[in-house]
């Protein structure tokens, strides 16, 4: 009988032990490559949040807050940047489409951002994804406006509502609002899993009408407002913007346009290529990061000490079984290889059911990771990372069968045959 056929049919004795310690084994094995498989796809959607887009420009600042506001609708510019500015670049000969972006107001904890349509035809998410109207249209008049999903979701808006915007961004009116001129939802998004999901969506020349009868951010006095019928026959050309996104004819001038930009004289810019601000924000969550894995390796730990405890606990259960098998000619060596190959077999066996597991979990979570979350996650074959991970554990499986495989070793053949009272 060969070692193989010994170690299954000792195994199959303690069928529903054997079960469950494979499945822990498993679970842990699947935890562990699952949470490096949605870090890797976390990491690679955060810096696909923005696509497409060679260059950010806004007021000199920081790489960082000026990503974070253009992109994440996080925190506020340190100022503005003019509309002649912001025209001399768009007409640059090496740019292809310019996206402005004008932030400021909000809505019941949501911001509101001013643009154009530019910004439905070149915003890109993801890998290359475009935004897409769940319902409705985009911007048939100036007081349209479109939802992120998240807002007509959580907000209960439906086509045809109307809402009044908060100038600033207090959740809580204090009298700084724009009721004399609301908006109509005319659209609504699909969800994205990016912050266009929690952001309403208004044209330019919409932001500037709410703003055109108001002085040094107050309101205008009794008798002192413009009419909203009104504002359709004024130049509504913004004075300012916050940001504007850049896409380039040819990456080959991606550096000189730069350096261009942040040389202006006539107006402190700074432009940031968006991938790299994108990555240098990432290392900032290295912390949580590296947790994570760690959690995720005690866990295969404890699987792993749990398949130690099983041999340990069952081991003073064997000893006459061990006795029998010495009395018919087998070796200690034979006994420690015995003991080995089961360990080893549950962890090999563990971590073929773990990876089974972790590619069932991924075929069936995947689209909805994708739609609830903007979470893309690649399926593939296990890379040269998870294969030293699978190594590291059946040598640690190993390892842990050594241990009553030695104890089993050094018990005689007559402490077997004993009958201990």
């Amino acid at each position: 009988m060969t070692l193989l056929t010994l170690t299954l049919k000792s195994l199959a004795n303690r069928k529903f032990t054997v079960a469950l310690t494979i499945l822990s084994i498993a679970v842990s094995v699947m935890l562990l490559l699952g949470v490096e498989r949605i870090r890797i796809g976390a990491k690679t959607s955060f810096q696909n949040t923005l696509s497409g887009t060679d260059l950010i420009v806004g007021a000199r600042s920081g790489q960082i807050p000026l990503l974070l506001y253009s992109v994440f609708r996080i925190g506020n510019p340190t100022n503005n940047i003019s509309w002649s500015s912001y025209q001399h670049f768009a007409q640059h000969p090496a740019v292809q489409w310019t996206i402005p972006l004008s932030l400021g107001d909000s809505h019941r904890g949501f911001r509101v951002l001013g643009t154009s349509k530019n910004y439905f035809t070149h915003y890109r998410y993801g890998y290359q994804r475009n935004l897409v109207l769940q319902q409705g249209t985009i911007f048939q008049d100036i007081f349209d406006v479109v939802l992120g999903s998240e807002v007509a979701r959580q907000l209960e808006y439906q086509l045809g509502d109307q809402i009044v915007l908060n100038h600033g961004l207090m959740e809580v009116n204090f009298g700084g609002d724009h009721r004399d001129k609301p908006f109509k939802v005319a659209g609504i998004l699909e969800k994205t899993g990016t912050a266009v999901d929690h952001t309403l969506h208004i044209l330019l020349e919409g932001y500037t009408a709410i703003h055109v009868d108001w002085q040094n951010g107050a309101p205008p006095l009794p008798g002192q407002e413009i009419a909203k019928e009104a504002v359709y026959s004024m130049d509504l050309t913004p004075q300012t913007i916050t940001a504007f996104l850049v896409g380039l004819r040819s990456k080959m001038v991606t550096f000189q346009l730069q350096r261009s930009i942040n040389e202006y004289k006539r107006e402190p810019l700074l432009a940031i290529l968006p991938g790299i601000t994108l990555q240098e924000l990432w290392s900032l969550f290295r912390v949580a990061e590296n947790a994570l894995r760690s959690i995720s390796i005690f866990v295969v730990i404890t699987g792993l000490l749990g398949m130690l405890t099983m041999i340990l606990t069952t081991l003073h259960e064997r000893r006459r079984e061990m006795a029998i098998l010495r009395s018919v000619g087998a070796k200690p060596f034979h006994i420690f290889s015995l003991l080995v190959s089961e360990a080893l077999l549950l962890s090999t066996l563990g971590v073929i059911f773990g990876v089974i597991l972790l590619y069932a979990g991924l075929f069936s979570a995947l689209p909805f990771l994708q739609k609830e979350y903007g979470l893309h996650i690649p399926i593939e074959f296990l890379s040269l990372y998870d294969g030293l991970l699978i190594g590291i554990i059946l040598i640690v499986g190993f390892l842990m069968g050594c241990i009553p495989a030695w104890r089993a070793y050094r018990n005689s053949l007559a402490d077997g045959l004993t009958i201990r009272l």
